[in-house]
């Protein structure tokens, strides 16, 4: 039976899934984003206290063999997210990185969470970061939603809105409402539920944290601004709540916005109900979705940290963004196909168990040429083998034949000589694809 929450594609839905990985992947590459791959584990200390409910989230890793535990619980959990480990691997690898460092990491995360519709235990997560050393310039935060759009643009995935605030924003009025540092973090975690659970529910969830009335009603006033340019920090002001953090975070997102504005028109909207749960966001953060399916919740989100990367001695402030692949894909999938299940282009006909040889050659002269080819698994009658690769997908049949090659496009039936140091399928034939349904 299948496992909730873990999920796996047939072979056809993987292409489409590989298709948007390789898109992402070369974008990333594109502008000039470094690939690393960190361990998959960490320790359950680092990663326990990095915001959220991390603690209810975190897959413990212990033996099954007897004895192994000695009831003090796990010492590695599974990684839930891509940006704690990476932060690590800054500290332990400073000295043979190169800063701004701009690194992508493309791999599996796990999160024990209730599955549900594109909500996963275990998933792929697509991440940007620029990492320097003391200081960040903000034009980064600028930088990153950039990258994304490009990515996207590349894959059919449809219209969609990155939504940004800074967080100093939303913590600033929290002080300036009187509340205290201890409050700041549970009350962003509580307006971070505001699209699950409604505007009402919060405002109860508020007041139940201690807030009073009034103090929650301008929170929640303050989280329905939205803007497509700097225009909202005005409105913000217009609530008569004072703080230098307050007016700190209005004063960068408003850059953020004007120089967005200049380089992508349109492709920012500061929304200031985003908070983002993690506790380790500083500054600016993102959330993306997908127009007229915002009920559907962020596929891309992410943000600033100052303090993540921190050894004592040096500070690495660095800001991210994080593509969930896997619940993208889950929204996705069902109306896109692979143009074929598999890789394959070309299967060779057997002639005999006598000629397998001659079959082989040329199949590894088809592959020396970059041709995805497989040599057919019995020498049965060449109806046969035609409807074996049929099944399979695979569009064009090779005849070795004495008398000279040929290859056939069993989809129109044309047949034609061919020689496998020259002959190569049409472009689109060469690769697998993906189509909208």
């Amino acid at each position: 039976m299948p496992m909730s929450g873990f999920p796996e594609w047939l072979p056809g839905q993987r292409a489409v899934e590989q298709h948007f990985l390789d898109v992402i992947r070369s974008t990333f590459e594109l502008h000039g984003f470094a690939g690393i791959e960190t361990r998959a584990v960490e320790p359950v200390d680092r990663l326990l206290g990095k915001g959220g409910d991390a603690d209810k989230e975190i897959y413990g890793l212990s033996r099954l063999a007897a004895g192994e535990d000695d009831g003090t619980g796990p010492d590695l959990g599974l990684h839930f997210d891509l940006t704690v480990p990476f932060a690590r691997y800054v500290l332990e690898n400073s000295g043979k990185l190169t800063f701004p460092f701009r690194r992508y990491q493309i791999q599996k995360v796990w999160r024990g969470e209730r599955p549900q519709d594109g909500r996963f235990r275990e998933f792929i997560q697509a991440d940007i970061d620029i990492v320097d050393s003391g200081e960040l310039p903000f034009h980064y935060e600028v930088e990153l939603p950039l990258v994304i759009a490009d990515a996207f643009a590349r894959l059919p995935i449809g219209p969609f809105r990155i939504q940004v605030n800074n967080r100093r924003i939303p913590e600033g009025l929290y002080l300036g409402l009187g509340l205290s540092p201890e409050q700041v973090v549970p009350v962003l975690r509580i307006v971070d539920k505001i699209d699950k659970v409604g505007p009402q529910t919060v405002a109860t969830m508020l007041t139940e944290a201690g807030l009073s009335p009034e103090q929650a009603a301008t929170c929640l006033a303050l989280a329905e601004i939205n803007a497509p340019d700097s225009s909202f920090a005005d409105r913000v002001r217009a609530l008569g709540v004072e703080h230098p953090v307050l007016e700190e975070g209005l004063l960068a997102l408003s850059a953020v916005m004007d120089a967005a504005a200049e380089h992508a028109p349109g492709l920012l909207v500061a929304d200031l109900k985003v908070a983002r749960g993690l506790d380790y966001y500083t500054g600016t953060v993102y959330e993306t979705q997908l127009v007229g399916q915002e009920s559907y919740g962020s596929i891309c989100s992410g943000g600033r940290y100052d303090a993540l990367a921190d050894d004592g001695r040096n500070t690495y402030p660095g800001v991210g963004i994080s593509i969930g692949v896997s619940r993208l894909m889950a929204k996705l999938m069902p109306g896109l196909e692979a143009t074929r299940a598999t890789p394959t282009a070309v299967l060779v006909a057997v002639t005999s168990e006598d000629e397998r040889r001659e079959s082989m050659r040329v199949a590894a002269a088809l592959r020396a040429r970059g041709v995805a080819c497989e040599v057919a698994p019995v020498a049965a009658k060449f109806g046969k083998q035609i409807k074996f690769a049929d099944r399979r997908g695979i569009p064009f049949v090779w005849f070795p034949d004495t008398a000279g090659h040929s290859v056939k496009d069993i989809r129109s039936g044309e047949q034609v000589p061919a020689d496998a140091s020259t002959w190569t399928p049409p472009a689109d034939d060469l690769r697998v694809g993906i189509r909208e349904v």
